[in-house]
């Protein structure tokens, strides 16, 4: 919204200010963490209001939980979503199809994750929405989204110069439909349509990802910022043709813009890490887990670095996989290979407090966003 103002640069020079993607990255943070102050109170007060008993604690977890969590509201994710979305709309381009795929994402799994919260507090039950209606959902709005974004970087290339329809180089691939691979220099591996299925893979994954970390007060809020500012920073990179020749990346032409609502998400995210702080006076839920995630897998996407994804939010990865293994084990010989999956709750049984695992964890994640940042120079 606010972008418009740059235009007036010649009545005076300072509207040329909002030209730059880095000063309304910055009032994108702003802007989100007041509203988030500003609504967080009052937020959780009608979600205990109406929740009553607030969220149900997983009678198999870990005993202290039944304590110190039972009663807290959850849907907390709302105070982030509304935060983000009114300071990404006020400072980001709307012009910008990657602004546009990449909230598609967030609140389409922010709805889905929204059902799933309302289902568990409505039941007083740890089951939400059906696993297999979940992914279902998520991969209709993964679709669309991705199909958005290879449409805009589809009208970048030379296909769309020369004349050729979008599905026509779809199938026949190019860079659009390629993967970039970190440590070459514009090294591509080209998928063609498939992309599509690759693409939606990494939202809906990351989006599920971010959701099973999210299990202990503050646990997931802050991997998930430290990932949108390393990201932050690669969407800039990239959408900077100067900055990717030069580092020898591959070139997304407006993805840049994508570094507005990170900024946005980063001020939301601290606003609701002032109430989810231990002991958390509210969860965010499967409404902002889901969301949060699905957002970073979208950016990732956008800027094809889908890959280096996977080594930034390390974490989720790892939280993913914990469980993955803890099942597949389980059906094959009947027996557990961590006391408890996700892995965090595997430290608990151990013995670990709730704030030494979380604070450990997020230096985890700054240790896996260095290295995922190594890559954009080690080539």
């Amino acid at each position: 919204m606010l972008p418009f103002l740059g235009s007036l640069d010649e009545q005076n020079q300072l509207f040329n200010l909002f030209n730059y993607i880095t000063f309304r990255t910055g009032g994108a943070i702003v802007t989100a963490l007041f509203v988030a102050f500003v609504i967080g109170k009052p937020m959780i007060d009608w979600l205990r209001l109406k929740q009553g008993k607030g969220q149900p604690i997983r009678e198999d977890g870990p005993a202290g939980h039944l304590l110190t969590k039972k009663g807290t509201p959850t849907m907390g994710g709302f105070i982030i979503l509304f935060s983000l979305a009114f300071a990404g709309l006020l400072w980001g381009d709307l012009t910008n199809p990657y602004v546009w795929a990449v909230l598609l994402v967030t609140f389409g799994f922010g709805a889905i994750g929204f059902v799933d919260d309302f289902r568990k507090v409505t039941k007083q039950k740890a089951d939400g929405l059906s696993s297999r209606l979940r992914l279902a959902l998520e991969f209709m709005v993964a679709l669309a989204a991705v199909l958005i974004m290879l449409a805009a970087q589809w009208r970048a290339s030379e296909d769309a110069v020369h004349g050729m329809m979008f599905w026509e180089a779809l199938l026949k691939g190019g860079d659009f439909t390629s993967v970039a691979v970190p440590f070459f220099k514009n090294f591509m591996v080209p998928l063609g349509v498939f992309f599509t299925l690759f693409g939606m893979f990494v939202i809906v994954g990351a989006g599920n990802a971010v959701n099973l970390t999210d299990g202990l007060d503050g646990l997931a809020i802050v991997p998930v910022m430290i990932a949108a500012a390393a990201f932050g920073l690669i969407v800039y990179l990239v959408g900077r043709a100067d900055y990717s020749e030069y580092l020898g990346i591959h070139h997304v032409k407006g993805v840049a813009e994508l570094a507005v609502l990170l900024g946005a998400l980063l001020g939301s995210g601290l606003g609701f890490l002032w109430f989810n702080a231990p002991p958390a006076r509210v969860f965010m839920g499967d409404t902002g887990s889901l969301a949060l995630g699905g957002l970073l897998g979208a950016v990732a996407v956008a800027a094809k670095h889908e890959i280096v994804l996977a080594i930034i939010g390390g974490l989720f990865v790892a939280e993913a996989l914990s469980v993955m293994i803890q099942v597949a084990v389980f059906k094959a010989t009947g027996k557990r290979v961590f006391l408890m999956a996700p892995f965090h709750h595997h430290f608990e049984k151990l013995g670990w407090q709730e704030p030494t695992i979380v604070i450990r964890f997020w230096i985890v994640s700054v240790i896996f966003a260095l290295a995922g940042l190594a890559t954009l120079k080690l080539r």
